[in-house]
């Protein structure tokens, strides 16, 4: 694993198997500690149904004084009732002794089948093996992005440092997720942490923009699931704040970038997928109708078998983009595939489709669609849809 991949100051990590999973040799217990308490945020899923852990750790969000997550693969703890909502809590709670606060001070994520309750016996045993094994390595942070895995085939992490006017800080952050991925958050948990200094309105407001230009900006086949997480953590170990504007937009940028990077990452380990697709629309009077025909045109199941088959099938796109259900004529929209003009201002273009499919078999796609409505845009990813995804998901609990 890359060695470049660090925490910030002040943040430690874990990662280590309990026995929700019956591989033993897969982690499926996370613990991610500040030393010290931190400024918190957090997104959530969309769905009406929502794991118990998201029930948990949004009504504990924004805050001052979180001081730690802790994260079990395996099992989503979704769709288990009062139960369920007990357990989360018990496990937070268990966190809180380990390290000396209040369980209120412990966020909770878990990822993993629907509708299982939780194996407490093994969690309550795995949790103090866990705290004693936290460490400010990076081996401990790659144990911690193991410990998330379910579909996943790679771990994902990512971290930068970068220079403000008061000096250096670092961001990093840690993701699971390669299926039943849509924009508004999925089956997709990531921990996101910093050792500048913010306030728990100024982690809100980076990670709404960040998640809504990265992880809701992501969609393997439309499905939102039930446990979808991504928190922000800022503890300010680094004595480093934001003095100016300029300090502000840098340190939103590098979360933006940790939360992309994660974000992209999700899409190129997706399940059976051959493909990684960036949908870019361009020239819409909002960014919202923008990403409404990127999300249409990422989700269409004939476009996405059509990348499949590598074939330069643009009819299929610009089709997608109509029942979008935004307003533009055909002479308003242009077509272009990995740089090839395929349909210009309402009119197709001849091309070759040998050279434009074989552009496609390199396994990157970009879709570029201009519309002359506006000078709003957004940029989408998604992957191709295989067999073998379909394969995976059908054998997934049988």
């Amino acid at each position: 694993m890359a060695a470049d991949i660090v925490l910030p100051q002040g943040f430690l990590a874990s990662g280590l198997h309990c026995g929700v999973k019956s591989n033993k040799s897969a982690n499926d217990l996370v613990l991610l500690v500040s030393e010290s308490p931190c400024a918190a945020a957090g997104v959530f899923t969309q769905n009406r149904v929502v794991g118990a852990p998201v029930t948990v750790s949004r009504s504990r969000l924004p805050s001052t004084t979180v001081r730690g997550v802790v994260i079990n693969s395996g099992n989503s703890n979704a769709c288990t009732g009062e139960r369920g909502i007990a357990d989360a809590k018990t496990m937070t709670a268990l966190v809180a002794s380990e390290i000396g606060c209040n369980a209120e001070d412990i966020l909770v994520c878990s990822t993993g089948v629907i509708g299982h309750f939780l194996p407490m016996e093994k969690l309550t045993a795995g949790i103090p093996a866990a705290a004693a094994k936290l460490a400010g390595t990076t081996e401990a942070f790659w144990d911690a992005a193991r410990g998330m895995m379910t579909t996943d085939t790679v771990p994902k992490a990512y971290s930068e440092t970068i220079e403000l006017s008061g000096g250096k800080v670092t961001v990093a952050g840690l993701a699971k997720g390669a299926a039943m991925i849509a924009p508004n958050m999925a089956t997709m948990l990531s921990v996101i942490m910093t050792d500048a200094h913010l306030d728990a309105p100024e982690a809100t407001e980076s990670l709404r923009y960040s998640a809504d230009r990265s992880f809701n900006c992501i969609s393997v086949e439309g499905h939102t699931s039930t446990s979808d997480t991504v928190l922000l953590l800022a503890n300010g170990k680094s004595d480093v704040a934001c003095q100016t504007d300029s300090d502000r937009q840098l340190l939103r940028a590098a979360i933006f970038r940790t939360c992309r990077d994660l974000a992209q990452k999700i899409i190129r380990d997706a399940e059976g997928a051959e493909h990684f697709v960036t949908v870019n629309v361009k020239g819409l009077p909002t960014r919202a109708e923008a990403a409404r025909i990127a999300k249409i045109v990422c989700e269409s199941p004939l476009v996405k078998t059509a990348i499949t088959g590598n074939d330069p099938n643009w009819g299929r796109i610009v089709s997608a983009a109509g029942y979008s259900g935004v307003m533009f004529n055909e002479q308003d929209c242009s077509l272009k595939v990995n740089d090839h003009s395929l349909y210009e201002s309402g009119t197709p273009v001849e091309f070759d489709e040998a050279t434009v499919s074989a552009a496609m078999k390199t396994g990157e796609v970009v879709i570029d669609l201009q519309f002359t409505l506006g000078e709003e845009s957004a940029t989408y990813w998604t992957c191709d849809l295989t067999a073998e995804y379909i394969r995976l998901n059908a054998d997934y609990t049988t």
